[in-house]
Order: structure tokens, then C-alpha cells, then sequence
């Protein structure tokens, strides 16, 4: 019923618009594009009719068009950053539209009778010209001003912008943070359409999956429009597919390098060709590009406590050991070391297709296809204090509050997969994400009218994933006195043999993770003119989205004992590195050989169901969503956008009932629906043709991840624990403040200051604590219990600076350099957040608020040769609340350095290098104090070399 309705809606929007078409009979439009010197599109262009003082701005096509023109002649005057004025005469006839090209050129400046000419900031030019024309408060980066650092991928392009930060897997920017709200708070948009995600216990879109070089435009929206998404509690990423070229168009790239830390090569090529008929009409793109690396990390964990009890030996009257407790300082209590071997090869295929049936109509196909191979092997050396029960009072020594030795059980495991031509012996991570888009914009009179309906699709599927392992139980020597880097070892060097490592278990797992989204909007748009000050517009439009969630994982185990007893009964190899990153004290040793162990033939296994029973289900999300906006002037220098979103939300969630651990009692179905309402006003003041000052007040949602809707109950005996989900979980939403100043330089650039601040209720949050009863089954009493939750609420204050600029004042060859700075400082407090005691926590941040980032640059460009070394900084910050906060895990303090340079041989070819993480900065997590480490991964360095070829022409 209330999709009939949503539907009804949709239609009664259609037939408002084509009411409101209207003839006029000495009116007629203009539309036409904008591109540069080489045939590329031009966004965020100006374009005037001074003498009606009427204005538009070039969409990311390049594309503009004017309503309600008189007939007659009429001069179109177009203004660009860092480019020339282009002046042209159109003659408008009535009721017609009179369809214009232009093409715009970059200009040099003149500084004290000297002529000075910007090398390679034509991206840079078209990036901040979008942003300064946008009514709302954006970033906007280009593809050519991505190419200028040595990012591989979008997500390491991203994390430069100002108020972002990004969460690092195997080196790679992953996970992104905007203005400190977690990755699921935020959406990633493809040309408009939501990404579907898939990760299996969130929403979160891994960045690393798109190449870098197949993208045109990011646009980081921090103060969404009501015609947006509201789901972007931080903001919205947009990522927008290169567009076909106005001439024709030839691009390649070819390279290759190494990792210091495998001393493996790495492999990258990427195509581009493109062209337009001769008529205009039809403009076509393809594109590909492909990137193979193989490399590794150095891996060392640990987990810390503050308790320590021993078995005294004696019972109690129920025949219970009695355990007495021993106050001790903190202490590692479970410690890993791990050795990573992966081979990430990405693959993107796109196509992309527009036609322009006349001045009016245009079509547009838009397509991709990302595909990334994540071959691994692992190699877990595990450390982890016996049970209470099983130390007796001689088994350890307390060495100045700290225990020094211990019993311990130690585990030697190799993670990997089948010999196949998929797998290679190692866990195959094939994830893959699709996007198809069919669109078209349309003049209806003077109604403006785009619509476009696309579906997406995300997979994650992990086959055959086997892990072997072998244990043993002595006495560990613990490291804690340099608690940066603790380390556990035997005391007796003989304890550690590989024939005392007995057969503990042999396992083969199946993931399967996959979203597929359907979208549908359209949008009118209609002038208007509410203030008598000009150029006006009303805007309204609805949008459908049906997506559907599903995860299907399972388990076995295989019983192997008797023919391998012993880890030396089977082939082995050595993995200890002299050269190990974290330091040559962490010397791993031996484990089962990663292709012996993909060799096996496991056959006859038992099906483990409690480890996926609750890892699987199904959730149906379908959002309803109508909207109407006005963009008024309220004088010449004023300008006001203010609106009203609507969206309603229905879910279906599927989950088990899971009793002791592995009995499926059968399924359980959750339904619910909410309805948001999120009014918005942006205003926007230019001061002058060169300073814009912002003011917006919006409202947004995040909804909760899939996972944490699914209404499934697992208890887990065996370390007694409950985990739950929880159906009734509410959207989070947040009430946004900004203000914000920008002063655009000349020659292409930017200095701007902000402040934001966001106050969001019913934040998610996992509660741990202790169940008081036996509500869970017999015995669960005392059980700890994991649970998501909304939090009371939550607020965040922050600012934000940038400076782009050419340093054109210098004298001599000094005025080629250039620098790129920008600051983020953020602070948040979170209230209702419950202790492992049931008690309200005080003065706890909202996870994932980075309190300082800081990205700097400084580069040189000339006619052939360019450099830039570029610094990312992002501050500690707390990434996942504990019990209390001891427990609490921090996310640590990161730095990288990165360097690339290029020279152009000729005209269109190029040779360029790049060395990434020159400092060699590490992943690292501590636990509750920063001298606590949790987790250090080391990455080392990469380098680069290769060739870039481009060709146009128009």
C-alpha cells in the first residue's frame, strides 16, 4: 500500500510539471556546452546574458541551458577560474532552442609587467570553479588534479580533502570518515546513484575498490541539498564517470615497480578513447584500466588486562577451584604475530554514451565494472594465557606488579586456499561492483526535466578459505617492558619445537556477500522568481530505491589427526624475516606450508554451524523519497536555497534463532517502517567576484547497518556470550550547522575557513555488558552480552581551513612552485553510552572523531617537469568503545609521506615515479593509553615508473 502510494505521488509530480509547461510566444531557450583547449568538458563554468541579468552554471557535462530567452539576439559571456572571458552573439527565435558550443582557453597573468604563465592547473581550475558556483558546501577534486599525487585509488585520492580521513586495510585507504562520523554514516554516490556496499556488517563502501584513473570528478557535498540523498549524516561522496570528449580522444598509461617490503613487483596499465560524430550528436567512451600488486605487512597484536587469578588448588563445597585474585599492573594477556602475503589485482571496465537528439532531448548510457582479486596467505603465531583454573600457584612469576611468565596456549596457523587458477593456494577475496545508468535531460518548455534509473550490484565471495593449526601449552616469557612493542616467547626455547605443536584443527569456509540496488528519480525544474531579483528557480522530484541484502557463509571441519599429529608430520616452512618491520626481535618461525596445505583433499567435513548460522541473512530496504526546493535571489548579491526532503523507509530483516551455539530453531522476520522529514536552507553571499561566503542549516539520517536490524540471538557457551541484534533500532539523524568563507585567487586557487557544528540523536553504538539472569537459557547468567544500541545523542563541533595557491610572486623560476594546505580540527561528546556495570560513561568522545588532520603539498610545475611531495596527517582518535575505558581501542596518530614527479617528452607523452609511504607509517591501535599497543601493521615503501600518453583532438 504505501508503495502504490509513493507511486501515486511520483505521478502527481509528473503532471504538476507538465501543467506548469506554459508557451510563451516570444520566448525561446539556449542550451549548449563548454569545453576546453583539448575538448574536455568544462563544469562550473559561468555562463550570462548580461543585459537580463540572467545566469547559469555548467553541470559535470559540461552542459547548460537557459528558459524563457526573448527572441532576438542576445550576448552569452562565459567565465571561468584561470581561464579567458569568451564572449559569443546567439539569436534566439521563439519557441525554439538555439543550441551553442564553446570553447575556452587558459589565460596567463600579468604581475608587475611581467607575464606569468600556470603550468598544469587547468584541473585545478575546473575543480574550484564547480566549487565556488555550487550553492552548498563542497570539495571538488578532478580526475587530472588526482593524477597530480600518487594515489592508485579513489580512496587515497579522497583522504586529502579537507575534513576527511580515511581507515587504512593492508595499506590502502579504505573506509572514509567525513568531519569524524564513521564510514556507514556517510554515503558514496556513482553519477548520483548510491554505491551498494559490499561488506557483510555494514554499509560501508571500500574506496580501495575503484581505481583512481577511472573517475572524472569527486564531489564531497558536506551540507546536502533537499534534491540529495538525506542519508549522509557526514556528507555524500559523488563520484563521477569521465564523460565523453567533444573531439577525439586517445589516453594510456603503462607502468611498473616494486615493494620494498616483498621486493615483488607491481604491474599498471589503464586505456582511454573516446570520440564525437561529425555531426556533434553522438559521443562515445570506453575505458579500462588494470593494476596487479603484490606485497605484504608485518603484523603484531596484543591485548591488554588488568586482572590475574590463579587456581589455589583447593575446591569449594560445590567442587569448584577456589581462585585467588592477584592485583597486578597491566599486562598482555593474549599476544599475535602475523605475516601477510597478498596480491591485490584490481580490473575497471567502463563505457559511456550520450546522444543528443536535438537542442531539447539528450540521452546518456553510463557503465562500470570493478573487479578486484585480494589473494592471501596468513601465517598466526598466537599467544594466550591459560584459564584461571589451569595456572597454579608455581606455574608464573609477578615481576614488579607485572606477570613476566605464564602458562600459555600457543597456536601456529596458516590461512590460505585450493590449488586452483582462481585461488593459487591462497584466500581468494573476489569482490566485484557494477553500475549501469540509462538517463536523459529534457526541455519541456521552459520545465527543465532530468530523470535517469540505474542498477547496481556489489559481491563479495570468499571460497574454499582453509586454515590448519597446531598448539601447544608452556610457559611464555612476557615482554611488556617496552609496551609500544610486547612480545611473548618461550621461556624454554625446546618448548617451542615444531613436534610439541599437536593437530588442533583443519577448516574450509564459503562467503557470500551481495547488494543490489534499483533506483529510479527525476527531477523538474522550473524558473521562477519570488523576490523580483532575477534569475529564480523551483525544483522538485522523487526518487525510488529497492535494495536487497543478503549473506550466505558456511563452515566444516575436518578431522585430520591421525595423519598429521604433529606439526612436524607435515611439510613446513620458515617465515622468520631478520628484516620484520616492527622489529628483528619478532622472529615467527614455522608454520604448515601454504601450498601443501592447498594440495589437500578435504573431504567428509562437519558442517560448524555455529560459526555462521548468525553471520547469514536477508534484509529488504526500500526508500520512498519526494522533495521541492527553491533557488531565489534576495538581492543581487544574495542568494537563498531552502527546501523540504521527505523519505520513507521500510525494511524487512530475516535472521536465526540459534540455540546452544549451533541448533537453528528456526528463522525470525522483523518489519518496520519510519518516515523522515529534513527541511534545509543554504545562503550564499558573494561578497565579490572573487570571495563567497556560506550559511547553511540541513537535516540528515544514517541508517543502521543490515547486520545490526537482523533480530538473531546467539548464544555462545563456550565463552560465554550472547550476541543480539536489534530490529528496533532508529535511523540516526542529525540537525547541521555551517559557516563558511572562500576567497578564489586569480591564478587559480583558494583560501577558505569554516565552522560546523552537528547535533545527532540516536547514535548506534554495541553495549557490553553482563546479563543478571537466566533469560538467555539455563546458566547464562554472568554471560557477557553484545548488543547495538541508540545513544542518547551526540555533538560535533569542528573548523576547517585550506589553502590552494600558485606561489606566482616569487621571483624567477620560484613563481612555478606551488602548495596545497588544508586543517581540520574536530571535538564531539556522546551521552547514554552504558558501561560493562549499566552505568552512564562521562566525557566519552563519538567514535571515529578525528580531533586534528592536516594535508600539505608543495609543488613545482613547468613546461616539462613537475614534483610534489605531499604530507596526510590525521590525529588519534577513539574507533570502537569497550566496557570501559580501559577496554576502549583508539585508532593512533598516522603521518605519510608521499613523492611523485613527471616529465613530458613531448606533447602528449610523458614519464612519471612515484614513491609512496616514504615514512614507512604503520596501521596502529592502542588499547585505552597510547603506550598500549593493540595492533602495528607495516606496509614499507612502494615505487612507480612508467609512461602517460595523451592525445586529443577537437
Amino acid at each position: 500500500m504505501k508503495t502504490k502510494n509513493s507511486l501515486k505521488f511520483m505521478l502527481f509530480l509528473l503532471f504538476v510539471a507538465c501543467s506548469s509547461i506554459v508557451v510563451n510566444a516570444q520566448n525561446g531557450n539556449v542550451e549548449g556546452t563548454i569545453s576546453d583547449e583539448n575538448g574536455l568538458i568544462v563544469p562550473g563554468a559561468t555562463v550570462l546574458i548580461p543585459s537580463l541579468k540572467k545566469g547559469v552554471v555548467s553541470d559535470f557535462d559540461g552542459h547548460f541551458s537557459f528558459v524563457q530567452i526573448p527572441a532576438g539576439t542576445h550576448l552569452l559571456t562565459i567565465s571561468y577560474l584561470g581561464y579567458g572571458d569568451v564572449d559569443q552573439v546567439v539569436t534566439v527565435l521563439e519557441n525554439k532552442t538555439t543550441s551553442v558550443q564553446f570553447s575556452i582557453a587558459p589565460k596567463s597573468l600579468e604581475l608587475e609587467g611581467v607575464e606569468v604563465v600556470s603550468y598544469g592547473l587547468g584541473s585545478q581550475a575546473k575543480a574550484l570553479n564547480t566549487q565556488k558556483n555550487n550553492m552548498n558546501i563542497t570539495n571538488v577534486v578532478s580526475t587530472d588534479q588526482i593524477g597530480k599525487f600518487p594515489d592508485s585509488n579513489i580512496g587515497d585520492a579522497v583522504k586529502r580533502i579537507p575534513g576527511i580521513t580515511m581507515q587504512v586495510d593492508q595499506g590502502e585507504a579504505r573506509n572514509i570518515i567525513i568531519r569524524g562520523l564513521s564510514p556507514q554514516l556517510n554515503s558514496v554516490t556513482l553519477n548520483g546513484s548510491r554505491v551498494p556496499s559490499a561488506e557483510g556488517d555494514n554499509r560501508n563502501v571500500q574506496m580501495d575498490l575503484i581505481p583512481a584513473d577511472m573517475i572524472q570528478t569527486i564531489e564531497v557535498s558536506k551540507a546536502v541539498t533537499p534534491d540529495m540523498d538525506a542519508d549522509a549524516l557526514g556528507g555524500s561522496v559523488n563520484l563521477i564517470t569521465k564523460t565523453s570528449p567533444q573531439g577525439f580522444r586517445l589516453s594510456a598509461t603503462a607502468g611498473s615497480g616494486v615493494n620494498f617490503i616483498t621486493d615483488k613487483p607491481i604491474y599498471n596499465g589503464s586505456f582511454l578513447l573516446g570520440d564525437r560524430s561529425a555531426n556533434g550528436k553522438f559521443g562515445w567512451m570506453v575505458s579500462a584500466s588494470y593494476n596487479n600488486n603484490d606485497f605484504g605487512s608485518d603484523n603484531v597484536e596484543a591485548e591488554w588486562t588488568d586482572e590475574f587469578e590463579y587456581n589455589t588448588g583447593v575446591d569449594d563445597a560445590e567442587g569448584e577451584p577456589i581462585l585467588e585474585e592477584v592485583a597486578v599492573d597491566p599486562y598482555t594477556n593474549v599476544f599475535e604475530q602475523r605475516e601477510y602475503l597478498v596480491q591485490r589485482v584490481r580490473r575497471s571496465f567502463s563505457a559511456n554514451m550520450d546522444y543528443k537528439i536535438d537542442g531539447n532531448n539528450t540521452l546518456f548510457l553510463k557503465s562500470i565494472y570493478n573487479w578486484r582479486d585480494d589473494r592471501e596467505n596468513r601465517f598466526r603465531l598466537q599467544s594466550e594465557i591459560l584459564d584461571a583454573e589451569d595456572i597454579a600457584l608455581g606455574d608464573f612469576t609477578i615481576t614488579d606488579g607485572v606477570p613476566t611468565m605464564f602458562p600459555a596456549e600457543v597456536a601456529r596457523e596458516t590461512k590460505g586456499g585450493i590449488d586452483n587458477k582462481r585461488n593459487k593456494n591462497r584466500r581468494l577475496e573476489d569482490q566485484r561492483m557494477q553500475n549501469y545508468s540509462l538517463g536523459g535531460k529534457h526541455l519541456w518548455g521552459d520545465v527543465k526535466v532530468d530523470w535517469m534509473t540505474s542498477f547496481a550490484k556489489a559481491s563479495e565471495e570468499r571460497l574454499n578459505e582453509r586454515y590448519f593449526v597446531f598448539a601447544s601449552e608452556y610457559i611464555i616469557s612476557n615482554d611488556n617492558t617496552d609496551t609500544r612493542f610486547p612480545i611473548m616467547t618461550a621461556a624454554n626455547a625446546s618448548d617451542a619445537s615444531l613436534e610439541n605443536f599437536e593437530y588442533d584443527e583443519v577448516t574450509e569456509e564459503n562467503q557470500f556477500t551481495k547488494e543490489e540496488d534499483f533506483n529510479v528519480f527525476i527531477n523538474f525544474e522550473l524558473p521562477t522568481d519570488f523576490f523580483g531579483q532575477g534569475d529564480g528557480t523551483l525544483k522538485f522530484g522523487a526518487r525510488a530505491r529497492m535494495k536487497t541484502k543478503l549473506r550466505e557463509n558456511d563452515f566444516f571441519e575436518y578431522d585430520l589427526e591421525d595423519d598429521y599429529p604433529t606439526l612436524a608430520s607435515t611439510v613446513t616452512r620458515n617465515i622468520s624475516d631478520a628484516d620484520f618491520l616492527a622489529g628483528s626481535k619478532y622472529q615467527i618461525g614455522s608454520f604448515v606450508d601454504e601450498e601443501w596445505l592447498g594440495s589437500l583433499n578435504l573431504v567428509n567435513g562437519e558442517a560448524i554451524p555455529d560459526e555462521f548460522l548468525r553471520e547469514n541473512y536477508t534484509v529488504d530496504e526500500n526508500v520512498f523519497a519526494g522533495y521541492i526546493m527553491a533557488n531565489q535571489k534576495l538581492s543581487e548579491n544574495l542568494g537563498m536555497l531552502f527546501g523540504v526532503r521527505l523519505e520513507h523507509t521500510e525494511v524487512t530483516a530475516i535472521g536465526n534463532r540459534i540455540a546452544d551455539e549451533e541448533n537453528l530453531e528456526g528463522e525470525i522476520t522483523a518489519e518496520s517502517s519510519y518516515t523522515n522529514v529534513m527541511p534545509g536552507v543554504h545562503f550564499k553571499y558573494t561578497v565579490s567576484d572573487a570571495t563567497v561566503l556560506r550559511l547553511t542549516w540541513t537535516n540528515t539520517l544514517a541508517r543502521p547497518n543490515y547486520a545490526d536490524l537482523v533480530p538473531s540471538v546467539d548464544v555462545v557457551s563456550g565463552d560465554e556470550e550472547i550476541v543480539l541484534g536489534n530490529p528496533n533500532l532508529e535511523a540516526t539523524t542529525a540537525m547541521n550547522f555551517d559557516l563558511m568563507a572562500e576567497h578564489y585567487f586569480e591564478s587559480v586557487g583558494l583560501l577558505s575557513g569554516g565552522l560546523f557544528y552537528k547535533n545527532i540523536d540516536n547514535f548506534i553504538y554495541t553495549f557490553v555488558g553482563e546479563t543478571t539472569d537466566d533469560t538467555y537459557g539455563a546458566g547464562t547468567a554472568g554471560y557477557d552480552i553484545f548488543q547495538p544500541l541508540n545513544g542518547d545523542g551526540a555533538s560535533i563541533f569542528g573548523a576547517e581551513f585550506a589553502l590552494q595557491r600558485q606561489l606566482d610572486f616569487l621571483p624567477g623560476f620560484a613563481r612555478n612552485f606551488s602548495m596545497y594546505l588544508n586543517y581540520s580540527f574536530i571535538t564531539s561528546a556522546a551521552n547514554g553510552i552504558m558501561n560493562e556495570d549499566g552505568d552512564e560513561r562521562d566525557d566519552v568522545d563519538l567514535p571515529n572523531t578525528t580531533p586534528n588532520t592536516f594535508n600539505a603539498s608543495l609543488a613545482y610545475n613547468d613546461k616539462r617537469f613537475s614534483a610534489r611531495l605531499s604530507g596526510n596527517f590525521t590525529d588519534a582518535y577513539i574507533d570502537e568503545l569497550g566496557g570501559n575505558d580501559f577496554e576502549d581501542r583508539y585508532y593512533d596518530t598516522q603521518f605519510f609521506l608521499d613523492f611523485n614527479t613527471s616529465y613530458k617528452v613531448s606533447a602528449g607523452l610523458s614519464i612519471y615515479a612515484d614513491i609512496n609511504n616514504i615514512t614507512n607509517q604503520p596501521l596502529r591501535y592502542f588499547q585505552g593509553v597510547k603506550e598500549r599497543t593493540q595492533q602495528m601493521e607495516y606496509y614499507g615503501q612502494r615505487f612507480t615508473i612508467g609512461l602517460k600518453y595523451d592525445l586529443f583532438k577537437k
